[in-house]
């Protein structure tokens, strides 16, 4: 059973993880609540927002089709659980990359 707390984030948190510019939403929205579990949720999204880019980015610069579309496959895969997560009010970390973007967006709360 999920607390009230979890629910009453649930809608910013899964803004987030709709495109960076909902992420930004999100982050504006809980700047007045402080919800632990968007704010965990916002964490997590503007992570796999920025990696996103920068993979793409990374790919485009050098060239590389094959690992473009890997890069773009393995960020939308991570997005969408994230989202899922949201969805079921759940704090987990995406995996692979999720713990270090706790500890790197610390800012957020």
């Amino acid at each position: 059973m999920q607390s009230n707390y979890e629910k009453q984030g649930k809608t910013e948190a899964i803004v987030a993880y709709i495109t960076i510019i909902g992420t930004i939403i999100a982050f504006f929205m809980n700047q007045d609540t402080k919800n632990k579990f968007t704010s965990f949720h916002i964490r997590q999204a503007l992570g796999l927002w920025i990696m996103f880019y920068l993979l793409t980015a990374f790919a485009e610069i050098f060239g590389f089709f094959f690992i473009h579309i890997g890069f773009w496959i393995f960020s939308i895969i991570l997005i969408i659980y994230g989202l899922i997560l949201a969805s079921r009010e759940e704090e987990k970390t995406v995996p692979i990359v999720g713990s270090y973007f706790q500890e790197w967006f610390t800012f957020v709360k």
